[in-house]
């Protein structure tokens, strides 16, 4: 929706210095000024008449909203994959972008696929979880670097967790690559460590939100992914269908209909990828061998099994993709789930309302 009843600015966030372009109530540029990334810098600028101010979506772009708003200003804030004019320009500069997210806000702001940041606590609690997943990174890379190193001496390890790795294969390294290994076995129990650490954190967490036992009543979906989940969407009302939590994810196809060409392609891969990818997690535990029977986990497998070409592999989306509405819909309802008639019993509802 266009406001043009008072001033619309863009502005360009750097990693130390920020673009600002201006423009007045006609669409010409007022004022160009380059000022510093910081709270100070913001302060001392933005300390004007009210405009709307438009920036992209970025590492400084939730405290700067944040900041501005306190102030006194509409700020809307752009997704980055929505602004390609700016992003695949011929002569992309800071200032142009500047402008460019100045003129597209002035506009309509729906063309900016507008961003809502998380609260800060929302946010803080969701960095534990995503510092767990760093951790659990970390020790991922250094036990696949010590399986590489031993293999080239014609060593094997033994299949383990991650979590017994050290405990299971520190005697089986060979004595020539012991003073080469010892340093990361050291690591990895510190890691390890720290892991459990972060576990108990999350758990923590969670208990201080009640919603997590109500999505997790779902056999795959654990205390994390619910916990990740729910801060994720942040608030469950923000879609006037569950359906819509699909594509909010990024788990929708993407489409590319033109004419009569209308290709099958991947997902949309949009939003948070950290909690796609334990949805992901999740489903391959549903579609497994020690999954539960479920209505879910009958329809993937159902899909599964109509073979082609990657087939396994886009159920375990798709159901993925069924998990989170399904977790959307137990959230707003409250209901207490049952894996097998779920769905029909969803439906029978409906035509008797």
């Amino acid at each position: 929706m266009t406001n043009n009843t008072i001033e619309t600015i863009g502005c360009d966030l750097g990693d130390k210095r920020s673009e600002i372009c201006v423009l007045d109530r006609d669409g010409n540029v007022k004022e160009r000024k380059s000022i510093r990334t910081t709270r100070e810098g913001m302060m001392g600028y933005f300390r004007r008449e009210a405009a709307h101010v438009v920036i992209e979506v970025g590492g400084h772009s939730r405290w700067v909203s944040q900041v501005l708003k306190e102030l006194g200003h509409r700020v809307t804030v752009a997704n980055a994959r929505r602004v390609g004019l700016i992003s695949n320009g011929d002569n992309k500069t800071d200032r142009h972008d500047a402008e460019w997210l100045a003129r597209l806000g002035r506009a309509d702001v729906k063309l900016l696929g507008p961003v809502e940041h998380r609260d800060a606590k929302t946010q803080a609690d969701l960095a534990v979880a995503k510092a767990r997943d760093e951790l659990v990174t970390a020790r991922t890379r250094l036990v696949n670097h010590v399986r590489g190193t031993v293999k080239s001496f014609g060593v094997r390890l033994p299949k383990c967790s991650a979590e017994s790795f050290a405990r299971q294969t520190r005697e089986r390294v060979p004595v020539e690559l012991t003073a080469a290994l010892d340093p990361i076995y050291k690591a990895l129990a510190s890691i390890d460590e720290q892991v459990k650490e972060a576990d108990r954190m999350i758990e923590r967490v969670a208990r201080k939100y009640a919603d997590v036992d109500v999505v997790s009543q779902i056999s795959g979906v654990g205390v994390l992914t619910a916990l990740v989940f729910l801060l994720t969407v942040a608030d469950k009302q923000r879609f006037a269908k569950s359906r819509m939590v699909g594509a909010y994810l990024g788990m929708r196809p993407r489409r590319n209909s033109s004419g009569e060409s209308d290709p099958q392609l991947g997902i949309s891969k949009a939003g948070d990828g950290f909690v796609r990818r334990l949805l992901v997690n999740a489903a391959n535990h549903i579609l497994g061998p020690f999954g539960k029977d479920s209505d879910l986990r009958r329809w993937g497998l159902a899909l599964a099994s109509r073979g082609g070409k990657n087939a396994k592999k886009r159920a375990k989306v798709a159901v993925a993709r069924k998990l989170a509405v399904l977790m959307h819909r137990l959230w707003v309802t409250g209901e207490v789930y049952e894996p097998v008639g779920y769905h029909q019993r969803q439906l029978e509802r409906k035509r008797a309302a």
